[in-house]
């Protein structure tokens, strides 16, 4: 991890493997490792919709590290959605309710919505929000609250804060990211979602 005063870079600085992986094996939670040395998976080129898989290709994820996945999750249908001029796949898209994706304006964007759409047996709703990194929120369904969405604050990204507004039926949460967006940081890259109560 980064000594006190040095510059971070990224994220793998912030939160070594070793670490979230003690975390998780407290957790009891079921873990695989990829132990094809071939293989990449990084998580912000993963899309689950609830449904099915969406995997990004891109600069961070191979063809390997997505079949090392369908391999993983063989209930669920597994897609590959070639990424450009992105970092990955969440760069620009993600789940902001059951059935809808948040997509960015961006011609990359929606060139990846286009080969999602094609791939898939579903039809989804979407929601188009002007600013890619704005369309990587976080979508949770909590029993006391219902329908909560974290996303971009409106200092950040005011255009597309105001597509979010528009959702009534979620309970709105935004959250300023702006340094955390210097080392690549999106929502969705510095959260962990786990459907279990534990005692931490």
């Amino acid at each position: 991890s980064a000594a006190e005063g040095e510059n971070i870079t990224s994220l793998a600085e912030l939160f070594p493997v070793e670490a979230m992986k003690k975390v998780l094996e407290s957790l009891n939670l079921n873990m695989v490792e990829m132990v094809d040395e071939n293989a990449t998976l990084d998580g912000g080129d993963v899309l689950f919709t609830g449904r099915e898989f969406f995997v990004g290709l891109s600069k961070r994820t191979n063809q390997r590290g997505a079949e090392i996945l369908a391999d993983t999750f063989k209930d669920y249908a597994v897609s590959t959605v070639p990424v450009h001029d992105s970092l990955h796949l969440k760069s620009f898209c993600s789940m902001a309710g059951p059935n809808l994706i948040a997509i960015g304006s961006s011609e990359a964007a929606q060139k990846a919505l286009k080969t999602m759409q094609q791939m898939s047996d579903h039809r989804y709703d979407k929601l188009t929000v002007p600013d890619d990194a704005a369309a990587n929120c976080i979508y949770l369904n909590i029993p006391s609250k219902g329908h909560v969405l974290l996303h971009r604050a409106p200092e950040e990204y005011p255009e597309s804060a105001k597509v979010f507004e528009k959702l009534k039926d979620h309970m709105l949460i935004p959250i300023a990211n702006t340094e955390l967006e210097k080392v690549d940081g999106a929502l969705t890259c510095c959260s962990v979602l786990i459907n279990k109560t534990s005692e931490l």
